[in-house]
């Protein structure tokens, strides 16, 4: 019986039957989200907290067979392309909350609502990107090297020193960095063009087909041995596990992305209850819930001693985030608008996205020795959490236009620290940086036919 039970067909059944609630609420039935709900129309609507347990319960099990998806899939690509997909199906919640807000701003092009829903767009967009860095790698960066002390996770380093532990990055993810730190640099100058326009699309959308162009032309890596659901797939005959994994692939993205919808709105009603800005929330509850598949997955790598696979995905994540859903915001707010058009926003979005790629280029700065220690781990977590609490410390306490000044200062100051931060990082570690540089160079020759191999490790 004991044995029955550990089978890996009773682990997926249990991660399927955690999206049933949700599947019978909101999708055969119909329900909706609606916090007003009366003893007159009983079972018509679903209330917040409903929402938010039942569109949990099926993220977190979505998750689950998500990251079985990619894992099985890694018999048959290449483990970067199937982690690539894990990424975006993963983010995909995003893309469709910071669609809506892109296509309302062109189908109401020039009118209040159309301007606040540009604003809206922005602001998600670089919530979301900041919640990847500032809670996820700075996270799960903590979370494996405690982990660590009761796994054999190879990727973790247990060194002497004030918060010295560590956790080594897969040297084959120098691509992604490499790709992401053009993107970065790319992403300071867009607000200088008067918003997000077609030729930020074709440079950033670009840049990430470049990199599929790349990885999907590597080689299938047979080095790590999986156990558990994964290995049960891949003993599968090959027709027969390239199905199982679509399917996964498929209803798990499709579970995340209908779920996440009342599981974020019913976050923002709960949010309402306890006093906090709607504006806020937009900001950081709602892409908090719409990254949080992506949190679980690689809490679960990592909870497997898959520590490089979890850090690759976040990388991956940031990545298509940075670019992808960036790039399409204008196609999105063209098509609405009926002509191609720039996707404008006010003075504090533009402090937004400028902060958000100083964050990005200090976190890149820390990853070019291909590791993360305990106290840069801290330090990311930190500069998130204190900006964040001292803007809605700013907002709850003074009145406009006090606030708004307020909060652009701290907005600048934190981007300025973030700046010389990493600017700092990549001057100590010049050595790391060409290391990195060669190192990329050498897998996109290898991906493209070439015969050189990555170069050694500058010792």
């Amino acid at each position: 019986m004991l044995n029955r039970l550990r089978h890996p067909l009773v682990a997926v059944a249990a991660a399927l039957l955690l999206t049933v609630p949700f599947v019978a609420l909101f999708v055969v039935h119909g329900y909706h989200l609606d916090p007003a709900s009366t003893p007159e129309s009983p079972g018509a609507n679903v209330s917040p907290t409903v929402a938010v347990f039942v569109g949990g319960l099926a993220i977190l099990g979505a998750a689950f067979l998500l990251a079985w998806g990619a894992e099985t899939a890694e018999k048959d690509v290449p483990t970067a392309f199937a982690i690539a997909v894990l990424a975006v199906l993963a983010v995909a919640p995003e893309y469709a909350v910071d669609a809506l807000y892109a296509w309302n701003a062109g189908a109401f092009e020039s009118t209040h609502r159309g301007v606040e829903a540009a604003n809206l767009a922005i602001a998600n967009m670089t919530g979301a990107n900041r919640i990847l860095i500032g809670l996820g790698w700075s996270g799960i960066a903590l979370f494996t090297i405690y982990r660590a002390k009761r796994t054999d996770d190879r990727a973790v380093k247990l060194r002497s020193g004030f918060l010295a532990d560590a956790v080594q990055i897969d040297r084959d993810i120098s691509l992604e960095i490499a790709f992401l730190l053009a993107a970065t640099a790319y992403a300071f100058f867009v607000p200088l063009g008067g918003g997000i326009g077609i030729v930020d699309t074709v440079v950033l959308v670009g840049l990430y087909v470049l990199y599929i162009g790349i990885i999907i032309r590597g080689d299938v890596d047979e080095g790590e041995t999986h156990v558990g659901v994964p290995a049960y797939f891949q003993e599968y005959p090959k027709g027969r596990r390239i199905a199982v994994v679509l399917f996964l692939f498929a209803y798990s993205g499709l579970i995340i992305f209908e779920a996440v919808h009342p599981f974020a709105l019913g976050l923002e009603e709960l949010g309402t209850a306890l006093g906090i800005p709607p504006f806020f929330m937009i900001q950081w509850l709602a892409p908090l819930a719409s990254e949080s598949p992506e949190l679980i997955v690689v809490a679960y790598l990592v909870n497997k001693a898959r520590s490089t696979a979890g850090f690759n995905a976040l990388i991956s994540s940031k990545l298509n985030q940075w670019t992808l859903l960036i790039g399409t915001l204008a196609v999105v707010y063209s098509i609405a608008a009926g002509h191609i058009g720039t996707l404008s926003f006010d003075q504090k979005q533009t402090a937004e996205i400028w902060i958000t790629a100083g964050q990005s280029l200090f976190a890149l700065a820390i990853l070019t020795n291909f590791e993360i220690s305990v106290r840069e781990a801290v330090a990311l977590l930190v500069l998130f959490v204190s900006q964040v609490v001292a803007e809605f410390y700013v907002i709850q306490i003074y009145a406009e236009p006090t606030a708004a000044n307020l909060s652009l200062l701290i907005l600048h100051a934190y981007t300025a620290v973030y700046i010389v931060l990493g600017v700092g990082l990549f001057v100590t570690r010049s050595r790391s940086f060409r290391e990195l540089v060669g190192h990329t160079a050498a897998n996109i020759r290898s991906a493209v036919g070439g015969d050189a191999g990555p170069p050694e490790r500058a010792d």
